[in-house]
């Protein structure tokens, strides 16, 4: 079920309202659409708790607010260092660290403070990073840690001659999660309590790509074959984990694949984060799109010719590879685009379109961001919006004066 795309001239006014003292750049969030999506990805959870991705928020306050959401429980976080601040903040008490951590300082804090260990569950895709904790601080003289096992997700038909999804993990097969699952409990000083297993192909690529009809059917394909192999093997894993440990969760998918995974029996709990702010990323999938809750605001400085308008900044372009899908999207007024010289520009972005002549120096021009949480590293705060005021400004993590990648 999509969403209902919001009317443009209603959105701007009351965004422009909400927003008339303050000085772009910044950035806001509508607590109307971040709540109804938060409540709507609860729901195709089908019950199953939904993790909340802090990546993809990176801001306490939105991140207690997810979590205050009926279904929603835990956080996924990004670092070590990340996962103990919000533990020490008082933001959860469940963390899982969703990658492996090379902080030597954080690990120094974690095998310090038996709080901190019992609420932060490290992963792990080899015993090599299990010695790195021990060379920090040696099993006898910390606190039992907690480890999650982390599965490469990742498709290879034709006998593994292909590979479909992200690099990950190097343990793919259950034989390999089996034997790292007895190196772990043959281990003092850890206890193997989950496994994770992202799938990337399915959850993190849109399958209807606009005007490409062609690449959206061979996603498609792509995705549903993923699908059922990953079915069975993610099965196998477990089963093969469960020898060696008494597993406390199974964790998969995002906000792209929240309803197929949450229907594996394997899985007990499902992972989002994105879908609360609705990037652009996310305008091309079919089963369900997340309502626009997310926006920066950037001034109209110059008029160089009929048919533009240059607005000052709004290169916030978005991770991953460098194409055009990555760059912010101008959404208000109606009818913009960015100019194909120059694109996104680190002071300046000139935007043509049937909307360029309606603007004057000073106005907004509304953007999306192509990705989520990476928002929240050019501001210091969150312009919380309700109805047509500003009801808060939320510090990021940036503004609470955090770096953590």
């Amino acid at each position: 079920m999509h969403h209902v795309a919001p009317d443009t001239a209603e959105l701007r006014a009351r965004l422009d309202r909400a927003t008339a003292r303050l000085d772009p750049p910044y950035a806001v969030v509508d607590l109307r659409a971040f709540d109804a999506n938060a409540t709507a990805l609860a729901e195709r959870a089908r019950g199953k708790p939904v993790r909340l991705a802090s990546k993809s928020v990176r801001c306490r306050t939105l991140i207690s607010r997810a979590l205050a959401t009926p279904g929603w429980a835990g956080v996924l976080a990004f670092t070590l260092a990340e996962a103990l601040w919000l533990v020490r903040c008082g933001v959860t008490d469940d963390v899982v660290v969703a990658y492996p951590a090379t902080d030597r300082a954080a690990l120094a804090e974690l095998a310090s403070d038996p709080t901190l260990a019992a609420a932060v569950t490290l992963m792990i895709d080899d015993p090599a990073q299990l010695d790195l904790v021990d060379a920090v601080r040696a099993p006898g003289h910390r606190p039992e840690l907690r480890v999650c096992l982390d599965l490469d997700a990742s498709w290879r038909p034709l006998g593994g001659r292909l590979h479909l999804g992200v690099r990950r993990s190097p343990v793919h097969d259950p034989r390999a999660a089996g034997a790292l699952a007895a190196a772990v409990a043959a281990r003092p000083g850890f206890r193997l309590v989950g496994l994770m297993a992202y799938e990337a192909q399915i959850a993190g690529m849109g399958d209807a790509p606009p005007g490409r009809a062609l690449l959206g059917a061979a996603i498609r394909l792509v995705q549903r074959g993923s699908y059922r192999e990953l079915l069975a093997r993610r099965s196998a894993a477990v089963a093969a984990v469960r020898e060696h440990a008494e597993l406390e969760f199974v964790n998969g998918g995002g906000t792209g694949s929240l309803a197929a995974t949450s229907a594996d029996p394997a899985v007990t709990e499902v992972a989002a984060g994105s879908g609360l702010y609705g990037p652009t990323l996310f305008d091309t999938y079919r089963a369900w799109r997340p309502t626009p809750a997310a926006f920066f605001a950037c001034a109209v400085a110059r008029r160089p010719a009929p048919g533009y308008a240059t607005v000052l900044g709004g290169g916030w372009i978005a991770s991953g590879p460098a194409e055009r899908s990555r760059l912010p999207r101008p959404v208000l007024p109606a009818g913009l685009r960015l100019v194909g010289a120059e694109g996104a520009g680190e002071v300046q972005t000139p935007l043509t379109g049937r909307g360029a002549d309606t603007l004057r120096i000073g106005d907004r021009v509304w953007f999306r961001h192509a990705k989520a949480g990476e928002l929240a590293e050019h501001v210091n705060e969150l312009h919380l919006v309700e109805t047509e005021t500003v009801a808060a400004a939320a510090a990021t993590y940036r503004g609470e004066g955090w770096a953590f990648l």
